[in-house]
């Protein structure tokens, strides 16, 4: 249980500034803030994915707003809204006593005098089917409590307004049918037809896109209610009579929460593997899939395959985990995974999502014993190995030392991807160190599952050899000897050697995946100190205070933030290699390394890890609040190491 009172949930500075997020299964959700604050465009308690399409996702319902009618007839909002200019009304923050997280599932309770109303509200699993129930806890006597619908039906990433026609609402039998696509229905409703002007999201505003939209009041619901007594609404998808009961769902949600909770080792644990949950989708072809993060991304199988051992390995996923590396596969194209449907259109332009997906079967295969599909998948592995050793898309190519080299104008390859209009930030043209470091892992990982089968390794141990004698000569930056021992001290690596300007001494993250990686190059060698420099409570900074165009705050509009996304920007995600590598280095005094991003859990994205943070103290969170490679690098490390 999450607990934020009066303090929280009155400050909009506070309250508004931590998010919860309730997953459908299927890339739709419901989300908003603490105090009730919609501060993004994207926030609302039905946001549907198209099937088999988690990236493709409509605003529905947008708020429920709360009236009670008072004996005197006088009416109390508890809902909050902030409009262009500035206003904020209705202000019931105010009167917000409580907000929980219980069971991954939220609960308000708002205070008027001696009147308690108590929300709580879950989705369906694997549907776009919201329940949510009011229920008056204490009162004197009877409570009029009437339900506002806030509707709209557009992109999750755009904007409706008033200048064009009206979502269309027609009177269903309990409730409404908006726009041929999602229905409402609930006690008493009663059809009202009015613009909500100047819908102000306080968020958008900050990341310099639109803020402002217009939202249209479909009706209300409306009951009288004793003490003990609930309102249930429901909300869903299409147009068809699919109404479950609003309690009967929080109850599943909650049963199931507790279910996927039942083995875990205390509280962070729990937390962790709800968040884990809630990336984990139905795709096409009802595979499972990985949302990358809420509530605008979709699916991108780097960050997939990234987040594989900890989503679907450290968590006992694995037959789900299964049939997404089958369906994976599928997509291969020239020695390359397809990285993204996001755009609709496939495409593959990503250098490291491959290596990541043969480390994720080698981990597959050897945590679970699954030989059978390492048969199946084997041909195409040795596949991706062939196509990198002939050349493939965008340059990348494994070069006569036997290192992978990439790069093309115009792009950027690897996971520091960013760019600004057409210009890469960090193009990192040449060989990267986690890439060589990722297909070290891969060879040496394929060699493992081809004596497991009791297939010939030769060929693939002669590549690997290679690309390991070619690693240790080039990427060491040389360090001086040390004076008294005539012994070379442990020294970081390049970022990137035989780059179109030489070689890239600047000493960002990315090469502890030579000593993470269970195969990596380094695995077992000392760990330079100089690495600590770059953490952070909340993980690594991608590039060290002091080197050229560190940038500490990842703040401002697309072009300021992409230009800062890698440049010193936080990635939480990346303290797993961190704490692998420290592991490396000392058995002992683990734990602390985690300690902030535990805190973190309560801070942001309530409950789970964001994507990003500013370099700078103290850190503030930025970019997704809810990131599947951060949650799932945590619960990785966090069962692996106890």
């Amino acid at each position: 249980m999450v607990v934020y009172g009066t303090q929280v949930c009155g400050d909009l500075t506070l309250g508004a500034t931590r998010e919860w997020l309730v997953p459908d299964g299927t890339g739709g959700y419901a989300m908003g803030t603490v105090s009730g604050l919609r501060t993004r465009r994207y926030h609302g308690l039905l946001v549907l994915a198209e099937p088999g399409r988690p990236a493709r996702r409509h605003l529905a319902l947008a708020a429920l707003d709360p009236v009670i009618t008072l004996p005197s007839g006088a009416e109390i909002e508890l809902a909050v809204h902030e409009w262009a200019g500035g206003a904020v009304s209705p202000a019931g923050h105010a009167l917000l006593e409580r907000f929980e997280l219980v069971d991954g599932l939220p609960r308000w309770r708002w205070r008027v005098g001696p009147i308690v109303i108590e929300r709580e509200l879950a989705m369906v699993h694997g549907r776009g089917h919201l329940g949510i129930v009011h229920r008056v806890i204490s009162a004197p006597g009877p409570v009029d409590l009437h339900l506002k619908a806030l509707v709209t039906w557009r992109d999750a990433h755009g904007e409706r307004t008033a200048g064009g026609p009206a979502p269309h609402v027609d009177a269903h039998g309990a409730g409404a049918v908006v726009e041929g696509a999602f229905r409402l229905a609930g006690p008493d409703f009663q059809k009202i037809g009015q613009w909500y002007r100047g819908a102000w999201a306080r968020l958008e505003s900050d990341r310099g896109l639109t803020a402002q939209e217009d939202l249209w009041c479909a009706g209300r619901f409306t009951a009288r209610l004793e003490p003990g007594a609930a309102i249930e609404v429901e909300a869903w998808a299409g147009t068809d009579d699919a109404q479950r009961g609003a309690q009967r769902i929080i109850d599943r949600a909650r049963l199931r929460n507790r279910a996927l909770t039942h083995d875990a080792a205390d509280k962070t644990d729990a937390a962790l593997v709800l968040a884990a949950d809630a990336f984990v989708v139905a795709g096409a072809a009802d595979a499972p899939d990985v949302v990358a993060g809420y509530p605008w991304f979709g699916t991108w199988s780097r960050d997939t395959m990234t987040s594989y051992e900890g989503l679907f390995l450290s968590t006992g996923w694995y037959d789900e985990g299964r049939e997404l590396l089958r369906a994976y596969a599928a997509t291969l194209d020239d020695g390359m995974l397809a990285n993204t449907a996001d755009t609709g259109q496939t495409e593959h332009n990503t250098v490291d999502a491959t290596l990541w997906f043969l480390h994720a079967v080698e981990r597959h295969v050897s945590g679970t014993g699954d030989d059978d599909l390492a048969a199946e998948l084997l041909p195409a592995l040795d596949g991706v190995v062939a196509a990198h050793l002939r050349g493939t898309r965008y340059g990348i190519r494994a070069d006569g030392d036997g290192l992978i080299t990439q790069g093309a104008p115009g792009v950027a390859l690897t996971w520091m991807d960013a760019r600004v209009g057409e210009i890469p930030i960090t193009p990192r043209a040449g060989k990267p160190v986690e890439v060589n470091a990722l297909w070290i892992n891969g060879l040496a990982g394929l060699a493992v599952l081809n004596e497991r089968l009791g297939r010939d390794a030769g060929p693939i141990a002669a590549l690997l050899d290679k690309a390991r004698a070619s690693f240790a000569r080039r990427f060491p930056i040389a360090p001086p000897l040390h004076s008294a021992t005539g012994v070379q001290d442990a020294r970081p690596l390049f970022d990137v050697v035989d780059g179109p300007h030489g070689d890239d001494p600047a000493l960002r993250p990315n090469q502890l995946l030579a000593w993470s990686l269970p195969y990596g190059p380094m695995r077992g060698h000392p760990v330079p100190v100089e690495l600590s420099a770059l953490f952070t409570p909340l993980g690594p900074r991608s590039l060290a205070v002091g080197e050229a165009g560190y940038t500490g705050v990842h703040a401002g509009g697309p072009a300021e933030r992409d230009a800062a996304y890698h440049q010193g920007t936080v990635w939480p995600w990346m303290i797993g290699p961190y704490v692998d590598t420290h592991l490396a280095r000392s058995a002992k005094n683990h734990g602390e390394l985690l300690g902030g991003i535990e805190a973190h859990l309560f801070e942001w994205g309530v409950g789970s890890v964001s994507e990003t943070a500013d370099g700078d103290a103290p850190h503030r969170a930025t970019g997704c609040p809810f990131q599947a490679w951060s949650v799932a690098e945590v619960l990785r490390v966090r069962r692996n190491v106890g």
